[in-house]
C-alpha cells in the first residue's frame, strides 16, 4: 500500500485505537475486539477505502498466558487493488469475538473452522457448529496443548 493511502486509511479510523503494523509490506491493523465490527463497516463501505472482499481468516494459538488466541482476516480492495490484514487478540480463558458475517458473507466457513478446531467462539454467528468433529467432542485439535498422537478412545474409529 502507498504511504498516502495507508495515512488515509488511518485519518478513516481516528477514532478508533488501533495499532498499525505490517506482513511482508501488507499493512496489518491490530483491533480490539470491541471496535471491530464498527472499523469493518468503514472498511467496507467508504468510498475511498472499499475493502470488499475477505479472502481468508485463520485463528493462531499463541499459547501464552495473555492474549493467547489470534483471528487474522486478510481483506482485500478489489478496485483499488490492495490489500490488508486485521488482526484482533482474544481472550486466553474464553476467546471470543464478534462474528464479522454481518459484514462480510464469506467469514461464515472461516468463523465456523476456528470454532471447530480452535475453539473461538464467535457471537452473532448465523451457523456457529462443528465442522469437522463430532458435535459432543470437547477438544479443539488446533490448539497448541492438544496431545499430538490424540486422546486415546474419544472418537469412536470405524473398523477396518
Amino acid at each position: 500500500m502507498k504511504p498516502e493511502r495507508l495515512e488515509l486509511l488511518k485519518s478513516k479510523l481516528q477514532n478508533f485505537t488501533i495499532n498499525y503494523t505490517e506482513v511482508n509490506g501488507t499493512p496489518a491493523l491490530y483491533i480490539t475486539k470491541e471496535n471491530i465490527i464498527d472499523v469493518c463497516k468503514i472498511l467496507k463501505s467508504d468510498n475511498d477505502l472499499k475493502f470488499d472482499s475477505l479472502l481468508d481468516a485463520i485463528s493462531v494459538d499463541w499459547f501464552e498466558k495473555k492474549d493467547r488466541f489470534e483471528m487474522i482476516y486478510n481483506l482485500t480492495s478489489i478496485d483499488n487493488n490492495e490489500r490488508i490484514f486485521l488482526k484482533i487478540k482474544l481472550d486466553s480463558k474464553a476467546p471470543a469475538m464478534q462474528s464479522l458475517t454481518q459484514v462480510w458473507g464469506s467469514a461464515n466457513w472461516y468463523e465456523r473452522e476456528a470454532f471447530d478446531m480452535m475453539g473461538i467462539d464467535f457471537i452473532n454467528h448465523p451457523d456457529l457448529r462443528r465442522m469437522y468433529m463430532p458435535e459432543e467432542f470437547e477438544y479443539y485439535p488446533l490448539r497448541k496443548d492438544f496431545p499430538l498422537m490424540g486422546i486415546p478412545d474419544s472418537i469412536p474409529l470405524p473398523n477396518k
